[in-house]
């Protein structure tokens, strides 16, 4: 076939779920025809006043090719009709603005309305407004930020909770600065999180903003509320190790938050974990994946993985919820 696919033509039945569809018909189409060969084909043929881009799928594949090179590459006879599909092509992406940070961002968070919390490599969380205007910079770390997510929100004052690997969490109150007034943003932190004795890679909350997951290279899952200790429920450690004293006192400015302690950890998994949800609208389920090639769901209540989702072949490193 592909000798001859100058001069071929394919027999091809175009469909389509959009709101343009075709009288249904077969069409002898050169076998030299790509992408944009065909959408011209499908607007001449609707004789639409404004042209529309269309993608084509052959048996659920992107046509990327000439038709004569998808059939050779996947062994259609010139005699077989295909059945494609045309859908509506979604132009890329265009960056609008950008945001620059000290160090690299290794999470953001647009659960604010109006606003989006940053994190940052350089232990900063940082907000901005929708104008690019940067309303808030809190230094909550001693060591890179891996990840942050909103626990709850009201008016102005937002409870953050951040993950590092400063081996610790921490859970932070930011007050924004109301537009035109001439206070400032205020930050404070309210309690760190202490169980896990390697990098912390996720934390997320759950919808009500009562409890915390936290995922960490010991392989460990941190549950935790998110109350706030009147004390420390874990002791002082001395201060040094990794990040360092100079640059842990310079976090520590001021009084010292109270020390968290966990109200379970879950334990399964036999490498680094690496992302943690909880299950939407079921919280007493969670879910994990990790270095150990697993997916685990947890039930929460007693701390138990009741399910476990092996892939063989990769690692597995980001679990989102997208209930």
């Amino acid at each position: 076939m592909a000798s001859t696919s100058n001069t071929l033509s394919l027999p091809v039945v175009l469909t389509t779920k959009t709101p343009y569809p075709l009288p249904s018909q077969k069409f002898m189409i050169p076998a030299t025809w790509r992408r944009y060969q065909l959408s011209q084909l499908v607007n001449k043929a609707l004789s639409l006043s404004k042209p529309i881009p269309f993608d084509f799928l052959v048996r659920g594949e992107i046509l990327r090719t000439t038709l004569g090179e998808w059939c050779t590459e996947n062994g259609v006879g010139e005699e077989e009709t295909l059945e494609i599909e045309y859908i509506e092509s979604v132009l890329p992406p265009e960056k609008v603005s950008d945001f620059p940070h000290e160090d690299w961002v290794s999470s953001a968070s647009c659960k604010v309305p109006g606003q989006f919390f940053t994190a940052s490599y350089d232990g900063s969380i940082r907000s901005f407004d929708y104008s690019k205007n940067a309303t808030s910079s809190t230094l909550a770390h001693s060591a890179p930020i891996s990840s942050i997510c909103v626990v709850s929100s009201s008016d102005d004052t937002h409870i953050i909770a951040s993950a590092s690997h400063d081996l610790t969490a921490q859970i932070n109150k930011i007050t924004l600065a109301t537009p035109g007034s001439s206070t400032s943003s205020k930050s404070t932190p309210l309690a760190t999180l202490h169980l896990h004795t390697a990098p912390l890679s996720s934390i997320v909350s759950n919808t009500a903003g009562t409890h915390l997951l936290t995922a960490s290279w010991d392989g460990l899952i941190g549950f935790w509320d998110t109350t706030v200790p009147v004390k420390d429920e874990v002791p002082e450690e001395e201060v040094g190790g990794r990040g360092g004293r100079q640059k842990r006192r310079r976090v520590e400015e001021g009084p010292r938050p109270p020390r968290k302690a966990p109200i379970e950890v879950l334990k399964s998994h036999v490498g680094r974990v690496s992302g943690v949800v909880f299950a939407p609208g079921l919280e007493e389920k969670a879910y994990s994946c990790g270095f150990d090639s697993t997916v685990r769901v947890w039930d929460m209540e007693s701390g138990v993985s009741v399910h476990t989702v092996v892939s063989s072949h990769f690692s597995c490193i980001h679990i989102e919820s997208v209930g």
